[in-house]
């Protein structure tokens, strides 16, 4: 997402109608594509690719998306589309697609399909990225299969007027926490999309509640982690 602050209506029928992004991002589009090799699309909902990213990414460069949306991302002019099934490699890393939910019943199934990805090299941590999703079954079954050291959660607790929360509240960051004890948990996708009502400091406290203090690391807009293992 990689437009200005106030750029795009807010997302509808939510607490919170703000136009879309709330900030600027910490640094300019060109900046953040730096060195970019390849781009993972959990899924084409607008807080996930917006105009501005579809105009200024590289028209060869990879793009890891869900079958179903090969064909949108094609007609955008993208010539090296990797549709994932199950999994690919990328150079020296393994790029396999994982499952999720955005959302709880009838509502996840509206909001249509959205992946996760889990990246593995050789002597490197393995990295989860959870996409949009609530815990679920298909978040438990990717933790059990790659046995991730690192899992990036969307932890905003993103919601509709009506209805259950479509992304990872305090609860389901706890849950990921004790479903993956040895897995160092990040937290994003707060305070920058209208419909995320969880923000950083309510994530923080909730988790100290439920006595996981320290268990995450909940990065500011901007903030970089190096992770290495021995």
């Amino acid at each position: 997402m990689l437009g200005p602050a106030g750029g795009q209506p807010p997302v509808a029928e939510t607490p919170n109608p703000r136009p879309n992004p709330l900030v600027e991002l910490p640094v300019q589009p060109a900046e953040a594509l730096a060195g970019v090799e390849a781009v993972l699309l959990t899924h084409l909902h607008s807080d996930h690719v917006d105009g501005a990213a579809l105009a200024v990414l590289p028209r060869g460069l990879p793009i890891f998306c869900q079958p179903n949306d090969a064909t949108m991302i094609a007609r955008q002019g993208f010539s090296d589309l990797r549709p994932l099934t199950d999994g690919a490699a990328l150079g020296d890393v393994s790029v396999s697609r994982t499952g999720g939910r955005h959302g709880h019943g009838a509502l996840a199934t509206e909001m249509g399909p959205v992946s996760g990805f889990v990246l593995a090299a050789e002597g490197e941590p393995t990295l989860y990225i959870a996409g949009d999703t609530v815990w679920c079954e298909e978040v438990e079954a990717a933790i059990a299969a790659h046995e991730p050291n690192v899992i990036v959660v969307n932890a905003g607790g993103a919601r509709f007027i009506a209805g259950e929360p479509i992304t990872m509240g305090v609860e389901d960051v706890a849950l990921v926490c004790r479903g993956a004890p040895d897995a160092l948990v990040v937290a994003v996708h707060m305070e920058a999309v209208n419909h995320c009502v969880v923000g950083r400091e309510e994530l923080r406290r909730g988790l100290a509640t439920e006595g996981l203090d320290g268990r995450v690391a909940i990065l500011a807009d901007g903030e970089t982690l190096e992770i290495s293992f021995d």
